[in-house]
């Protein structure tokens, strides 16, 4: 049996899709509903759905970062988006994020069965590709010959996905890094676990979170320091430092000369 989660914040749609819709017929079973984007990932963590129907404009929920967590974090999991958005490029973005059907509301029953049939079907032909390639146990190469169609457009669409959400994490470390920011902050602000969001991070710059943070706050500080009027105490302060010593640290390890020494050798001499 298949597993399925429904998630919308208007609870007589959850309910008319969870007894209107005949889950048995498709093989499959409602493993839980939610009214908001928060109890939603929480209860797709807890029972690792196969499919998805949710809404995505609901309180406190950016909907693209969403769909781009679950793609991310849970790439077998297909995903239809039923909405009452009527953006055009918002719905093209969701689909270039892994998104298999987009319906607007209200839906029709049809094409609901529709978009159920499409992610069953995608299902099964991922379960193929891993069967086959489990029963034949493929050399390397045969495996990475055996990436195009369906296996190499889902590692398309979970690099999309995955990008979207660096990009996203790093535009909120960059507005952000002046507060006593932790890693689980910015994984909330893009909807997925500390975990995956630092695999993600390392995969896609090379860095774990503290090198991503403290290269930003020492750019700010460098900045800051071309004006002499300010302090070197305050500025450490500024950009997010409590404890003026380790600010010293963090400085000359990633500058490779300390503040007082950048601001006399490097910036003085652009103020002649």
């Amino acid at each position: 049996m298949y597993k399925g989660v429904i998630i919308d914040d208007e609870p007589i749609i959850v309910r008319g899709l969870e007894k209107t819709v005949k889950w048995e017929k498709w093989g499959c079973v409602v493993a839980g509903t939610a009214y908001n984007g928060i109890e939603g990932m929480e209860m797709i963590r807890k029972e690792k759905p196969d499919m998805l129907i949710s809404d995505i404009c609901m309180p406190q929920m950016d909907g693209l970062s969403m769909i781009a967590a679950l793609k991310s974090e849970f790439p077998h999991m297909e995903i239809t988006i039923l909405t009452g958005y009527r953006d055009f490029d918002y719905a093209q973005k969701a689909i270039r994020l892994g998104v298999c059907r987009f319906l607007l509301k209200p839906s029709k029953m049809d094409e609901l069965s529709e978009a159920i049939s499409a992610m069953l079907e995608k299902l099964q032909e991922k379960a193929a590709i891993k069967e086959a390639e489990e029963e034949e146990e493929l050399e390397e190469k045969g495996i990475d010959a055996g990436k195009n169609g369906t296996e190499g457009e889902k590692e398309e669409l979970e690099s999309a996905a995955s990008s979207f959400i660096v990009k996203n994490a790093l535009a909120f470390i960059e507005e952000n890094y002046a507060e006593r920011l932790k890693l689980a902050d910015v994984a909330d602000n893009v909807y997925v676990s500390q975990w995956h969001l630092s695999k993600l991070l390392n995969k896609y710059t090379g860095q774990n979170f503290s090198e991503i943070l403290n290269h930003v706050r020492m750019e700010e500080a460098k900045r800051l320091l071309e004006n002499p009027s300010l302090r070197i105490g305050d500025i450490a302060e500024t950009v997010g430092f409590l404890d003026m010593a380790h600010f010293s640290r963090v400085f000359k390890k990633q500058v490779g000369v300390s503040a007082n020494e950048y601001r006399n050798t490097v910036c003085t001499p652009q103020k002649k």
